[in-house]
């Protein structure tokens, strides 16, 4: 059986001498695992289509339950990322929060156009990096089910428990809260009710966007309650730089 897919490699592992696994990000399917047979040769012809962070026009074939790479055409590689090491590594990071949080025989066509757009955003140049990290983190929490509450007016907001407080009110869950101001707390209503082509469309000041990236991340870690490997090396890189 042949399936045809619109997908985002968000991890190739070598295996054997010319192969790869891939885990692709779909709309119709979620996650799949497919085999890219030849994909390290240099004369193969969908080798471009299956690297990280390309996103593909392919052809699966499904061989005894398991999913090979039999046709793919790049759509769109996002070039920009890859001649810039601190931009490719926060694309990674993206890359391995949607491994996470995707499953297979799960659709989220929303999870997918994030993706999509946060990839696009950082390779324009029209956001700092920082400003796209956090609306992709905040907006991907929303996606998987971890909204935060943001109807009250406070200067704390509770990683835990999603929500936000005043300083003599506890925070209704055990763990870190950190500041939040009122502009902060604008975008970060922003970021969640906003159109998907829409979501980095936003300024802030200096100190309000350091807040909002330190809760963004903050929340997720707590969320997803795990760290990643491609955010310490991104945050290396920026030491070095």
């Amino acid at each position: 059986m042949f399936k045809n897919v619109k997908a985002l490699v968000l991890r190739e592992v070598k295996y054997r001498d010319a192969d790869k696994i891939l885990t692709l990000l779909t709309a119709e399917d979620g996650k799949l695992t497919v085999k890219a047979r030849g994909a390290l040769r240099k004369n193969c012809k969908y080798g471009a289509a299956a690297q990280l962070l390309c996103f593909s026009d392919m052809t699966l074939l499904d061989f005894n339950g398991r999913w090979s790479l039999s046709e793919a055409e790049t759509l769109e590689q996002f070039l920009p990322l890859r001649s810039d090491l601190e931009k490719l590594a926060l694309g990674a990071y993206f890359a391995e929060v949607l491994e996470t949080v995707s499953d297979e025989d799960c659709p989220n066509p929303a999870l997918l156009q994030l993706g999509l757009n946060s990839l696009y955003a950082l390779g324009s140049q029209l956001y700092p990096d920082t400003h796209i990290k956090a609306v992709f983190e905040l907006r991907l929490l929303c996606l998987s089910g971890f909204t935060p509450l943001l109807d009250r007016e406070g200067t704390l907001f509770s990683l835990s428990g999603g929500s936000v407080h005043r300083v003599e009110e506890p925070p209704g869950n055990t763990g870190k809260s950190l500041p939040v101001d009122s502009d902060t707390l604008r975008a970060m209503r922003y970021i969640v009710r906003a159109e998907p082509k829409k979501i980095f469309s936003f300024s802030l000041p200096p100190a309000s966007e350091k807040r909002l990236a330190a809760v963004c991340e903050g929340y997720m870690t707590a969320q997803l309650e795990r760290s990643f490997s491609s955010l310490d090396y991104w945050k290396r890189l920026k030491l070095n730089y």
